[in-house]
Parts: C-alpha cells; structure tokens; sequence
C-alpha cells in the first residue's frame, strides 16, 4: 500500500508505475498450462505420462480445475486479474467489473476465458495476440459486463433478477424431456416406414422417340422450339 505526503493510504491505483504487470498464476496453476502445452506439442511418450488428456484441468474452463491447490490458485489468479482489468483498463465506471463478481456465474466464465487469452497473449513472441486482447475480447468483455449488470451492482450486489424465471423453467423439466421423447418416437417411426418415394430410375436417351420435322408453307420447323431451319 502506497501513502501519500501526509501519510494517508493512497485509494486505488499509484501513479508509479506507468504500467502494471499482468499477474502470473501461481505455480501449481503454471504447472497446469505445461501440461496443456505438452499435450499440444510434446512427444507421444510425454503425453502418454499425462494420462488422460480429457482430464486435463484447463483455466479457462474453472469447471474442470478440480485439483484443490489448482482451484485456490485459480481464484487468487482471476482475483488479481479482475483487479488488474479495473485499474489498467477500466476509465468510465459502467465499465467496472463489479467486487460482487463471483456471485455472478456468467462474470466467473466470461473472466477465466478473458485471463486465460491476456495470459496466452503476454507469452506470444509478437504482439498479435496481444492486439486482438485490446482491439476484440477486452472491449466485448467490458460491454458485456456493462449491459449484463448495468448499475444493479454499483453500489452492492443485487439478487439474481431472473431467479424466478429460472426457477420456472427448471420446474418444467419434465415436460421438455416429454417433448424429446415424442421427437425421438417419431423419428424412430420416420427409419421404419420411410414415406420418402425412390429415385426414379434415369431414362435411356436410347428409348427416346426422335423428334420428326414438320414441313409448314414450305419451311422445314422443329416441333420442339418452333425454330425454322431452312
């Protein structure tokens, strides 16, 4: 924590440095993306040592970092990286991302795959990707944030505005599994009666009828396009 002159903690950002650092994952979360980066590009006999390359926890998805350290570090990663998103990126407050953000599950997934990019981006040997994080995913996060929550958060942290409707839509499960079942009865009975009538069989040239010319006022005319040919 910075002071200022008269000894009072300075509130949000220093003005040094001009640039802050995107923060790193912890070690245990770092070991996670060398296992990724294996499975991408090592040798058969390295991935065979990671197991089950399905199983592998992948950041950008919290759902899939099961392992507990893992997980702690996750958190603490997207924590300091929200943070960082607030303070080197973030001018006009409708763009803020709220303190209440994991209690918004669609912030939770939309941060990690956000993280996820900038970290990716920050290891690049060029700055393509780093210009896409700028120009493309930074400001259609932010506009997502900006029109998914407007102001319900400014001040404190509001209840799920669609809980009730949600809670309706779980209620009618069943009848959505109803109407798959339906589907799936009347495609099951589609494959054994087909309505659908074969393919005619093509017709041979051979078995055509040759058109005969017909001679009118002189003038020889196919019958076909009433073309005159003489």
């Amino acid at each position: 924590m910075t002071t200022t002159r008269s000894g009072h903690p300075t509130v949000g950002r220093a003005p040094m440095p001009l640039a802050l650092p995107f923060p790193k994952p912890g070690p245990a979360l770092a070991n996670a993306y060398r296992e990724l980066e294996i499975a991408a590009h090592g040798t058969e006999k390295q991935r065979k040592e990671l197991g089950d390359l399905n199983a592998l926890a992948r950041p950008w998805d919290p759902a899939t970092v099961t392992h507990h350290q893992q997980r702690a570090q996750l958190w603490d990663w997207l924590e300091a990286v929200t943070a960082w998103i607030n303070t080197e990126h973030v001018w006009d407050s409708s763009h803020m991302i709220p303190p209440c953000w994991p209690q918004h599950p669609h912030l939770v997934h939309d941060i990690a795959v956000l993280a996820d990019l900038r970290h990716q981006a920050g290891t690049a040997f060029t700055s393509d990707a780093l210009e896409d994080w700028h120009r493309y995913a930074l400001p259609a996060f932010l506009d997502r944030v900006r029109n998914r929550t407007r102001s319900a958060c400014e001040d404190h942290h509001r209840d799920w505005p669609a809980r009730a409707a949600n809670a309706r839509y779980t209620t009618q499960q069943a009848t959505r599994g109803a109407l798959y079942r339906q589907d799936l009865d009347h495609a099951r009975a589609g494959q054994s009666h087909p309505t659908a009538a074969p393919p005619a069989d093509p017709v041979d040239d051979r078995t055509r009828p040759i058109p005969r010319l017909h001679l009118i006022d002189g003038h020889t005319i196919d019958p076909h396009t009433g073309e005159i040919l003489d």
